[in-house]
Parts: C-alpha cells; sequence; structure tokens
C-alpha cells in the first residue's frame, strides 16, 4: 500500500467514525499530494511523497510559533493536532545522536574541510533526512561541524 493510499484509507476511516478534525487534516493532505503531482505531471515517488508530507509539517510547526507569539492558544492546539496526524505517516524522527553520525558520515564521503562545503555536506544529507530531521536542525548540525573541521580543531 502507498502512502497516499495509506492516507486515503486513513480518511475514509475517520469519515466512518466521525472524527472531524483527523478527517480535514488527511484532506488537506491528500490535496498537497494531488496537487504536488499535478504540478510535476507524473505520479511522485515514495521520497516525494515524503517530502511533502514534510513541507506540510513544517508549516503546521512555523503557524504553532506564530499564533503562540500572537497568544492564540486555540489555533495553535488545532495545528499541533494536525502536526500528530502528519506525524503519522512519517518515519521514525532521527535521535540526537544518528543525525550528529550522519552529519560525520556525509563530510567524510564529500571531503568537506570548511563552511565553504556546505552545499556538498547538506546535497548528501538532504535525502537522508528527508521527513525524519527538520532542515533548520541538519544545517545547524553541519554548520557547526564544519566550524570545528575549518578551525584546525579535530572533532
Amino acid at each position: 500500500m502507498t502512502l497516499q493510499e495509506r492516507i486515503q484509507a486513513e480518511m475514509t476511516a475517520a469519515m466512518r467514525a466521525g472524527d472531524a478534525p483527523r478527517r480535514d487534516t488527511l484532506r488537506l493532505l491528500v490535496a498537497a499530494l494531488y496537487n504536488a503531482e499535478k504540478a510535476a505531471r507524473r505520479p511522485l515517488t515514495d521520497d516525494e511523497q515524503l517530502g511533502v508530507l514534510a513541507r506540510e509539517l513544517k508549516l503546521r510547526r512555523e503557524s504553532i510559533e506564530a499564533y503562540e507569539r500572537g497568544n492564540r492558544a486555540d489555533l495553535a492546539a488545532k495545528e499541533q493536532a494536525e502536526v500528530a496526524v502528519i506525524g503519522e505517516f512519517l518515519p521514525e524522527p532521527l535521535s540526537d545522536a544518528e543525525l550528529r553520525q550522519l552529519v560525520a558520515e556525509a563530510i567524510a564521503q564529500t571531503g568537506a574541510s570548511g563552511p565553504r562545503d556546505m552545499g556538498k555536506v547538506m546535497a548528501v544529507l538532504a535525502p537522508r533526512t528527508r521527513g525524519r530531521a527538520e532542515g533548520r536542525a541538519v544545517s545547524g548540525l553541519v554548520t557547526e561541524a564544519l566550524a570545528l573541521a575549518g578551525g584546525g580543531d579535530d572533532g
């Protein structure tokens, strides 16, 4: 069963159960996947589908931050519920240790020696971390590791 089929089946189950918030979130995911497919003019690969879900998750997290800054706890709670539903369809997030290990491997693989090589390292890491870690966290770790490498420290 593909990811899209799984989401569709869950949406049907939510409709039958009368779970409106879950149904609505799943409808948004179905629409996002459909729109991405239409834009690509071909069926999406599994990685591309995960990318769409990761993007939707990121949008919700940014909305939560904005709502919390605006003292709108009700809207933040709604977005948080959507994050929980979307998270069910993404792979298990990477732990900090696993992420650091992937960063170290990518730096070794690319031969990166300083901050100038950030793009090369991120290009290797992006497919490995898609849907499993936030891009901001990954780039922060890469920046930190490359700063140490470029600074002459062995680290």
